[in-house]
């Protein structure tokens, strides 16, 4: 078959050679070889002075794209003390376990310390759990961490009284997929607006969503202000939005991971294409198969609560039904007992990296 490599001109773009080279696919080992459908600048950065910023902050999942937002950023000589990784805690602190990978803030706090940068975490007190099960209540307070003032909280006092009871749904739409946007984007938001160490500055906040991903996901700008921003305001405040990969195709990601030998999320090295809550609302048939599989008991909470909503995530089927019309990852008892851990104890730097299972696998993510 015939693949091409990237070269690098004189502005720092990688694109493509020509005439192409042939390489046979059987014997080519995982490299700096890609596959692209388009011919697309990998360094998008010199439209952007990532130097003018005092603060560049990378909403962290612990996922590929993200991942590859933060490798990124240190590509382009952007200095450690300028970034900061915040991860948003979708199951909060205050002891539910219903929908996150139980692994998931022990490998974002093992990326952030391999890698030097600090690393701060914010929640939804209650989380999910908490937000879904609101009845003629208000939503409840948000909590973060910061450099120095400790955790804060905000909120929780003031607006509308509102019922959920029900799980969010599946859509583009954020107004009913809440999920996205209480216990993410406006969590984010929220801990720009009330750290006073932004007023006055300018700050970046870097996200990884990709075009490839969705065709909602296409139509987002790669640059843009932040909602939080507030720079024509009485407390002027900088903030811009930018997603770097946002045109990058799946085998761009997983190569600059592999160049920094850094151990993908241990979803996927069971076989998830996609890492973001364990039992997202996304998730396929496979998915559902393969937790029931490895997690029983967590499975029956979510078949429980739709019993008890009387309403199903996917409307036609519940999760039991869908998970039985699914077939289990071939998932190996090791990465099994890692994803399902509180205390990641591989190796982050891995000297004979892999491509995991998932890569390149089902995403299940968001239309």
């Amino acid at each position: 078959m015939e693949q091409q490599r990237f070269i690098l001109d004189k502005s720092g773009n990688r694109w493509l050679t020509k005439p192409p080279i042939k390489i046979n696919r059987a014997r080519c080992e995982f490299s700096r070889i890609f596959i692209p459908t388009e011919i697309i600048p990998v360094n998008q950065t010199k439209q952007i002075d990532l130097g003018s910023y005092d603060k560049i902050i990378v909403a962290f999942s612990g996922g590929k794209d993200s991942l590859a937002c933060v490798l990124h950023l240190l590509d382009n000589g952007v200095p450690k003390e300028k970034i900061e990784l915040w991860h948003h805690d979708v199951d909060g602190r205050e002891g539910s376990t219903l929908m996150d990978w139980p692994i998931t803030r022990s490998y974002c706090k093992a990326v952030a310390k391999a890698l030097g940068i600090p690393i701060y975490f914010s929640w939804k007190s209650g989380g999910f759990e908490g937000e879904m099960l609101r009845e003629n209540s208000l939503t409840a307070p948000t909590k973060f961490e910061t450099p120095e003032e400790g955790i804060i909280q905000v909120g929780g006092t003031r607006g509308k009284q509102n019922t959920r009871c029900k799980f969010p749904q599946v859509s583009a739409n954020l107004s009913v997929r809440w999920c996205s946007a209480y216990l993410k984007i406006d969590i984010c938001a929220t801990a720009i607006r009330n750290q006073k160490r932004f007023n006055g500055k300018r700050t970046l906040i870097v996200s990884g969503e990709r075009a490839e991903e969705s065709k909602s996901r296409a139509n987002y700008k790669i640059f843009e202000p932040d909602r939080s921003d507030n720079r024509d305001g009485r407390n002027q405040r900088h903030v811009d939005r930018y997603r770097p990969v946002h045109q990058w195709k799946e085998m761009q990601v997983w190569d600059i991971i592999k160049t920094y030998r850094i151990d993908p999320h241990p979803a996927y090295h069971l076989g998830w294409g996609r890492v973001s809550c364990m039992k997202c609302i996304f998730g396929g048939a496979n998915q559902l198969a393969s937790i029931f599989q490895i997690d029983p008991d967590g499975f029956a909470e979510i078949a429980e609560y739709e019993e008890l909503f009387e309403t199903t995530i996917h409307r036609t089927d519940t999760v039991t039904e869908r998970a039985a019309k699914g077939t289990p990852y071939q998932m190996d008892e090791k990465h099994i007992k890692q994803a399902l851990s509180k205390e990641y104890t591989g190796n982050i730097i891995q000297d004979d990296w892999q491509l995991p299972a998932g890569a390149f696998g089902e995403s299940c993510g968001p239309s």
